[in-house]
């Protein structure tokens, strides 16, 4: 079975269990920082992937390494582990992570602007934008590329809305070079 089809079944199973006890936010904080605990330290998956390494010292590892986690992520991870199945930790948080802001109405998006936004211009494109994703509001993480010379690039999912100095300055671009090969 796939690696994503085998991380949805569990993501489901914990969201369905957070959404049971009333944790979801609990447990979305938690997948979060499990998220970016496993990405920034790749030595931590290959521990959890090491066949030489017995379980129960797995998950000492985690349970040490998570103190204050929730008794159901914990447990989730121990079955990750019992089950050889520590690979799909981080598409497991991102399917969690997806389905808790579907539920809340909400999606990520990454700003690119020329300096870093104050939370009121974030709240601003947050209102503005979210209602053309149809979503209640967007989770900005803003990027600071000084390439833009101006403006903001948002990307929503697969989206772009591009009002960048730069983006405009590239269609004058190939709306005369188009004009030229016509003519």
């Amino acid at each position: 079975m796939s690696q994503e089809v085998v991380a949805k079944r569990y993501a489901d199973a914990l969201f369905d269990i957070g959404q049971e006890k009333s944790k979801l936010d609990t447990f979305q904080e938690e997948m979060k920082t499990l998220r970016k605990v496993t990405l920034e330290n790749r030595s931590l998956e290959s521990v959890l992937g090491h066949p030489r390494i017995p379980a129960d010292r797995k998950k000492e590892l985690v349970t040490s390494s998570f103190k204050g986690f929730s008794e159901e992520v914990l447990h989730t991870l121990h079955l990750l582990i019992d089950r050889h199945r520590t690979d799909i930790i981080v598409p497991l948080a991102d399917r969690f992570l997806e389905k808790v802001h579907i539920h809340q109405g909400v999606q990520e998006a990454t700003v690119y602007s020329v300096r870093e936004l104050t939370e009121d211009e974030k709240q601003r494109l947050s209102r503005t934008f979210a209602p053309k994703v149809g979503k209640d509001s967007l989770i900005i993480d803003n990027r600071v590329d000084p390439d833009l010379l101006g403006g903001v690039r948002i990307r929503i999912g697969n989206r772009i809305f591009d009002g960048s100095v730069r983006g405009k300055l590239d269609q004058m671009e190939r709306e005369l070079l188009s004009a030229n090969n016509r003519g």
